[in-house]
């Protein structure tokens, strides 16, 4: 743990020299957010300084830019394990210490947060003692829930300070040199105590003067950056130097000293302190292991394509043929493969931020007017906008296209990215209708289908790249149709869905091995399910093993069962290796799915001791 509180300027420089190295140091092995990181080292520095991490709330939104928080509190000896399976995570987890408030991973929830804990605060009569501060990214104020925390906390004015991380400079852009003059006077004291004084004396001068004096006020925030905030009735500090420990501490003290609601705009450069980083290299944000003086990545080349990137090609091959295709992304173009439909189709597809409610009502709109839109996002981040999935696409029956990328397990991002949930929270939705691709070449034939398909549809896919399916022969989608891919001498039957169809493959490999001869079955649709081809099967195999990256909760497996009960397959038996009733912990994927006993190996062992024959 390092200590900043009592120490000279110059020695807070050096702390923050060597929480870069440090940073660096560690990503460069283990992989993880760096440019976020080394551009708040400053930031974060002032704010130990300043504020009490045991007693204030130090939130931060996202979290993946908490690395100097952490190494200044209690995780310096930890810190190597980043990111590892049973080491310390990329974000906040108050599991993980007491010094971090709450746990996040996505994005804009800072704000919310800070305003929950100062009406705590204020109910248990501790404001004098503890005051909660937000750190948020410019990135994250392009999100609604940040502006509905905003809107109540000017309303009901409780002290909470919000530190704006700007490393892109969008809000003070466009005013230029006259804000930059007008916002470092508004950053200091003296400016504060006049605008103090100027509301007192408001109070008593007649009413001509009253009206001129007002009009002067209102014509200054018309060409400061604070504006907005201001009429929102958050007082407005900056912009101040986010590199600069001891312009960034007196701006924190006078934040503090207000008792109000604060907003301290600062300005930061992201990859500070490591050159090749530096600036707005969208790559350097999250990142595998690399080289620390070459910049070049460490982490060996796969030769198999990834899911996103065959996706990607098929959604381009699909827009250049139908004109009516459209796309949309919330601020992930690099990692959904949607870059290059924003590159090949300007004016056809888009990125609109992290809005994902607004990216699918907007697009539930394109498709009222006669467009296919396909809406690529995260399934972990759908999960934000699930109101508009319901109410803007599902009810009205629209033709539009959910494609969810990381599906399953994610890796070293952990509990608030898995995107374990989609097919549970999907299924129950009227007129949704829910697929997946086992393969590269069944990718191209659902998103052909995609395009074709009357209603609004999901396919989910995993993050990384498909396991080898063989050469089965592939066949065009077709709705609720399953595709038997292998039969069996056992009475055994394994059913993959989506890239569990791989999985499924292998521990058909591994059984047969062992003298089990089992058939395998890619479900393909979840939704509507492929009753009639279950029907026949049930009537020659009766062990049912069910294989899908999936919470098992509502997953494939609970579909299938109550099927069983409708239709009265006594003498099937079906066991499901989805996910547990669990949040999954981060970690390499194989290491976590070793853990939860999945690996194709482990399921074979398990289907081996469930054999009736």
């Amino acid at each position: 743990m390092i200590e900043v509180k009592g120490k000279s300027v110059e020695e807070l420089k050096d702390i923050c020299v060597t929480l870069r190295k440090k940073i660096i140091e560690t990503v460069s092995k283990n992989g993880g957010h760096l440019s976020s990181n080394v551009g708040a080292v400053e930031l974060i520095v002032a704010m130990h300084y300043v504020f009490d991490a045991k007693k204030d709330p130090f939130i931060f939104d996202v979290s993946h830019q908490s690395y100097p928080h952490k190494l200044l509190t209690d995780r310096w000896d930890s810190f190597s394990t980043l990111r590892e399976f049973d080491g310390i995570s990329g974000y906040t987890r108050p599991s993980e210490s007491e010094y971090d408030y709450f746990i996040a991973g996505h994005s804009s929830t800072s704000i919310s947060l800070a305003l929950g804990a100062a009406k705590s605060i204020k109910l248990k009569k501790e404001q004098d003692k503890r005051v909660p501060i937000a750190l948020i990214g410019d990135g994250s104020m392009t999100a609604g829930m940040a502006y509905e925390a905003l809107n109540e906390l000017g309303d009901i004015k409780l002290p909470v300070i919000i530190i704006l991380n700007d490393n892109k400079m969008s809000i003070a852009k466009p005013i230029g040199a006259i804000s930059k003059f007008l916002s470092h006077a508004i950053a200091g004291d003296f400016f504060q105590k006049i605008k103090k004084k100027t509301e007192y004396v408001l109070q008593y001068l007649p009413e001509g003067a009253t009206y001129m004096a007002k009009k002067f006020e209102e014509s200054l925030k018309l060409i400061t950056p604070g504006m907005l905030f201001e009429e929102l009735g958050i007082d407005y500090i900056g912009p101040v130097d986010g590199h600069n420990v001891e312009e960034l501490i007196r701006a924190y003290e006078l934040a503090k000293n207000l008792k109000k609601p604060v907003i301290i705009h600062a300005q930061t450069l992201k990859g500070k302190g490591y050159e090749i980083a530096e600036g707005y290299e969208e790559n350097w944000h999250g990142v595998g292991p690399f080289d620390i003086d070459s910049g070049k990545s460490t982490k060996s080349i796969s030769l198999t394509k990834s899911a996103t990137s065959i996706y990607s090609d098929a959604l381009s091959k699909l827009a250049n043929k139908h004109e009516n295709v459209v796309g949309v992304t919330a601020a992930m173009p690099t990692g959904t493969g949607m870059s290059r439909l924003i590159s090949e189709f300007p004016s056809r597809f888009w990125d609109v931020a992290i809005a994902e409610q607004h990216a699918v009502t907007s697009m539930s709109a394109m498709a009222k007017e006669g467009f296919k839109p396909f809406i690529t996002i995260y399934s972990t981040f759908l999960q934000r906008a699930y109101d508009q999935v319901i109410h803007d696409a599902c009810i009205m029956n629209l033709n539009v296209v959910f494609a969810l990328d990381r599906a399953g397990i994610v890796g070293e991002d952990g509990e608030t990215h898995q995107g374990a949930f989609d097919i549970s929270y999907l299924c129950a939705i009227p007129n949704m209708t829910i697929f997946a691709p086992r393969d590269e070449l069944s990718m191209y034939r659902a998103v052909e289908y995609a395009y074709k398909h009357q209603g609004p549809c999901s396919l989910r896919y995993p993050r990384g790249s498909f396991l080898d399916c063989g050469k089965v022969e592939d066949l065009p989608f077709e709705l609720g149709k399953a595709q038997l891919l292998k039969e069996g001498k056992s009475k055994t039957l394994l059913i993959g869905y989506g890239s569990g169809v791989g999985k499924a493959l292998e521990v058909a490999k591994v059984l047969k091995e062992d003298g089990l001869d089992c058939a395998v079955l890619d479900l393909r649709f979840v939704k509507p399910i492929d009753i009639e081809m279950l029907e026949k099967l049930s009537k020659k195999y009766k062990d049912w093993f069910v294989i899908s990256d999936s919470s098992k909760i509502g997953g494939v497996g609970s579909t299938i069962t109550c099927l069983k009960n409708d239709f009265a397959w006594d003498s099937v038996k079906i066991v499901s290796f989805e996910y547990k009733d669990e949040f999954i912990k981060h970690g390499n994927t194989q290491l976590v799915e070793e853990y939860l006993s999945i690996l194709p190996k482990q399921i074979a062992q398990k289907i081996k001791n469930n054999n009736r024959g």
